[in-house]
């Protein structure tokens, strides 16, 4: 069943994000909500951009790609799913982020297409934290050599890093591998590695521990379920 009191979560969601960034000395206006609608109708985004969510998420593009055409051009989206290179294209042309570069060749691809569409694109690169072998990411003793890479692609914004941490159900054994991912970004933030090393994206924290990442320094939280509900079952 799905559920649709989607203003009420939306507003019990910013709610404990304002909260919890004030806890811990940080300025709520630094952590963006994104709402992930994979799997849910166009109908229920409509929803949620008229309960004030302009930013969301989507994990497969061929279903992104037919939501997002139908939907008010104001809303801004992140593909926060894995891509292969013969999506870029439509990745490039529908999304205002790619939260999931991991690889030189992906980010070639979306640079060429970047650059033909005339637009900088943004990207985080996703970094495996938990080193799960059946997890994309690139391993965080690669990443800079990885960022490195990606100075060459003008047409890319290299704004910070994302993780998919392994999966608990506590989200107090969460925090350590947002810590890690932390102090990744300012290691590499260090060393010039970042469009803007002053304002570094982190992307990281989901329905069940969201909390605990606004804790560790997120700066984008990515909500599905306890905004929308139980996804449908295809």
């Amino acid at each position: 069943m799905i559920c649709t009191n989607i203003c009420t979560n939306l507003e019990h969601i910013r709610s404990t994000l304002r909260e919890t960034a004030q806890r811990c000395g940080r300025d709520p206006q630094q952590v963006k909500l994104i709402a992930v609608s994979k799997r849910m109708p166009a109908t229920m985004v409509t929803e949620a951009h008229q309960c004030g969510q302009t930013l969301f998420g989507e994990n497969y593009l061929q279903e992104a790609e037919g939501k997002i055409r139908q939907l008010p051009p104001a809303l801004h989206w992140h593909f926060i799913g894995h891509l292969q290179s013969n999506k870029a294209r439509s990745a490039a042309e529908l999304f205002q982020m790619i939260e999931t570069v991991d690889r030189l060749k992906i980010a070639q691809v979306l640079n060429r297409h970047a650059g033909l569409l005339e637009k900088k694109l943004d990207v985080l690169v996703q970094v495996n934290v938990g080193r799960e072998p059946q997890k994309s990411g690139v391993l965080p003793e690669n990443a800079y050599d990885l960022l490195q890479a990606l100075q060459a692609l003008t047409n890319l914004r290299v704004r910070g890093l994302m993780t998919i941490p392994p999966y608990r159900p506590e989200p107090e054994a969460s925090r350590s591998w947002f810590q890690a991912l932390k102090q990744l970004s300012r290691e590499l933030a260090g060393k010039n590695c970042f469009y803007d090393n002053t304002a570094v994206e982190l992307s990281m924290g989901m329905s069940g521990n969201f909390q605990v990442a606004v804790e560790e320094g997120a700066t984008l939280v990515r909500v599905g379920t306890a905004i929308f509900g139980r996804r449908p079952e295809y």
